[in-house]
């Protein structure tokens, strides 16, 4: 790493409300440059943080939030989920991959995809599953980290134009041997 490069850290929770605004500012920095993180480009501030305070609030005991600071700033996240399904113990979900506008291009994202495939990996996680939009560098980013693409569904969300739909490919990773065999 070099220095003043961005740190990865857990975030703490509860998180902090200077966290929550900065969390907030990046899911509002993500979708105002078009990442399909599930809103709309109509998204405040203000509804930013609300979803990052509920989601949060709600978080399994075994979820973690990845953080990536500079300068003390939150410039980068990735969570994982567990399954909720209980015959899926060893499968957890990674969402809301996102890297501030002004630190993309340097391999952070990818720093923060490593860094949470070893924290489900240390949670006791063998099987992570995880959507893109089909084009988009998220879907690069996942291939060059050895994702195998599982499949693609058309039409699956919109663009946060509110208007253009796009496809999903759904990726997989396994992260350490398969159980059964």
């Amino acid at each position: 790493m070099t220095p003043g490069a961005p740190t990865i850290e857990a975030l703490a929770l509860p998180a902090t409300d200077a966290d929550l605004r900065a969390l907030g500012a990046l899911l509002v920095d993500a979708v105002d440059s078009g990442a399909a993180v599930s809103f709309l480009g109509s998204l405040s501030q203000e509804r930013a943080e609300a979803w990052w305070r509920e989601t949060l609030a709600g978080i399994h005991p075994r979820a973690v939030v990845l953080v990536a600071r500079e300068a003390g700033e939150i410039v980068g996240t990735v969570q994982f989920q567990p399954a909720w399904a209980p015959n899926q113990p060893n499968r957890a979900e990674v969402v809301k991959l996102m890297v501030h506008r002004s630190c993309r291009g340097g391999g952070l994202g990818a720093r923060l995809m490593r860094g949470i495939e070893d924290a489900a990996r240390a949670g006791g996680f063998h099987l992570l599953t995880l959507d893109a939009r089909r084009g988009g560098a998220a879907e690069a980013l996942y291939r060059r980290l050895g994702w195998t693409h599982a499949g693609t569904i058309p039409d699956f969300a919109l663009d946060p134009d509110g208007v253009t739909p796009h496809d999903a490919v759904i990726f997989y990773k396994h992260l350490g041997p398969r159980r059964g065999v």
